[in-house]
């Protein structure tokens, strides 16, 4: 919570009662036919210094700044689109109500009618005919000087931080830019947006321990998904041939940089279209993104991106060769007579070691987008097996950054190689993987009626959002993040 001084507080509520017994009401209904500041600033870019108008606008805003008293004194307002500076004088108002707005607080919500002109230094002006007090600040806004800077204040109190801070009002503003792209994107190219289950009686399409929750009604235990994607490959046997959702998922792991425990992610299926043609789409998903919000950061974005082996990519930083050592006693032996031998082995099943060689050593090292392809069959339980390569899936990860935003596959739509698939994830469980994929019967059988070749696409937004806007954690682009205590 916050911490201002109580003379402060209790100026400020005491302005509030003071408002009341004048018959102001602190806190209206509404204020109709507000113009957007930014539409006034853009109708009027052309005023010569000093120039008058006749041109009237209805305005609200935050009291950011306040400068002269007596009989004319200049205010600054802000709202979602800009600022707008804003005259107010004595004989235009009379003294009673140029009084009332001096004694307005920095913070309080304002609704000003008025009329346009450049100020002698060409600042673009509203000559206050009226104002309306629209909600009255009981606390002091962030300095406005020094802004609101410390990290974690500006995340636990992220309406601080919009507040005081241009800039994360832009990223935000950004993030629904890149929201609205892909939407549009999808839909512009035959794409269903469709709605499946938050809450699951099983949980699938990810290796991740899920939330749970009990529903007294059904007497049962149900989860938050973990993914969207076993219902979404369900509406492909239906008939939805290309289908999305875009939403929230739910992971119960831990806080980093790249993770959050409720992260937002977006899965499309594309029926008659393998994991190659989901690398042509993902590509221009996010060139289209780019374009959008008008990307010129440091990573090159430009399609095509260079498509990478694990195997290889996992040779060339490390030197072990996993292919070579296709069970874990052979691997971990690898490991420990490599450079690599700090890497914990203990209890760790030959897939979490191939995961943990990619994503310690590989995935760090990864600067411009590349597509990292044809994973070992074991860490990829719904992917269909490669047409030339024993052992492997068709497959891929996105990475830029120094980070994973995008996992994709050539659908696996045998119903009896899926159910062979869960068994071994079965056996992984009991072996102790908390992350391994429960046996969902339900699933095959909606593989046995039937699923065309499908590529299908999981893209993380946040992770996504974090490039377009150069952040490095993923708490700079979730409007609240998950904070421990």
């Amino acid at each position: 919570m916050s911490e201002e001084p109580s003379d402060l507080l209790a100026a400020r509520r005491a302005k509030l009662e003071r408002m009341r017994e004048q018959g102001v009401d602190p806190f209206p209904h509404d204020y109709p036919g507000v113009t957007a500041i930014a539409e006034v600033a853009a109708a009027h870019a052309g005023l010569a210094d000093g120039e008058e108008t006749d041109a009237s606008y209805r305005v609200a805003g935050r009291l950011a700044a306040r400068r002269g008293q007596g009989k004319m004194a200049f205010l600054d307002l802000v709202d979602r689109s800009g600022r707008i500076q804003l005259q107010a004088k004595s004989d235009v108002l009379g003294e009673e109500a140029m009084e009332r707005l001096l004694d307005l607080d920095l913070g309080d919500l304002l609704g000003v009618d008025g009329t346009v002109f450049a100020s002698r230094t060409g600042e673009l002006t509203l000559r206050v005919t009226d104002f309306a007090v629209l909600a009255k600040s009981l606390r002091p806004p962030p300095d406005k000087h020094h802004g609101l800077q410390d990290v974690e204040t500006r995340q636990r109190r992220r309406e601080l931080d919009l507040m005081a801070n241009e800039e994360a009002r832009e990223l935000f503003m950004t993030r629904a830019k890149v929201i609205s792209t892909l939407r549009g994107y999808l839909d512009s190219h035959g794409f269903v947006e469709v709605e499946t289950p938050v809450l699951q009686p099983l949980y699938g399409g990810a290796l991740a321990r899920p939330f749970t929750t009990h529903h007294n009604a059904l007497d049962r235990e149900l989860y938050l998904r973990i993914a969207t994607e076993l219902y979404l490959k369900r509406c492909v046997v239906g008939g939805l041939e290309r289908v999305y959702e875009l939403g929230k998922d739910f992971r119960n792991e831990g806080l980093s940089t790249k993770h959050n425990p409720e992260f937002t992610m977006v899965e499309w299926y594309e029926a008659y279209a393998d994991y190659s043609d989901a690398m042509a789409r993902v590509e221009q998903a996010v060139a289209a993104v780019a374009g959008a919000v008008g990307y010129e950061g440091e990573y090159d974005l430009t399609p095509p991106w260079p498509r990478i082996a694990l195997a290889q990519a996992v040779l060339d930083e490390t030197g072990i060769d996993i292919r070579a050592n296709p069970d874990r006693e052979s691997l971990v032996a690898a490991i420990e007579a490599s450079d690599r031998a700090e890497l914990e082995v203990e209890d760790h099943a030959w897939p979490k070691l191939v995961d943990d060689l990619l994503s310690k050593y590989v995935e760090p090292k990864i600067t411009n987008p590349v597509f990292i392809i044809d994973y070992p069959v074991e860490l990829s339980p719904f992917a269909k097996r490669h047409r030339s390569e024993e052992g492997l899936v068709e497959r891929f990860e996105a990475f830029c950054g120094g980070m994973e935003f995008a996992n994709a596959f050539s659908e696996l739509n045998d119903p009896d190689e899926q159910r062979r698939r869960f068994e071994e994830q079965v056996r992984l469980g009991e072996a102790g993987d908390e992350e391994a994929q429960p046996y969902d019967e339900g699933y095959v059988e909606a593989l046995e009626q039937g699923m065309p070749p499908t590529a299908g696409v999981g893209l993380g937004i946040d992770r996504l959002v974090m490039i377009m806007c150069g952040k490095s954690s993923i708490r700079e682009v979730v409007l609240f993040p998950a904070m421990r205590d």
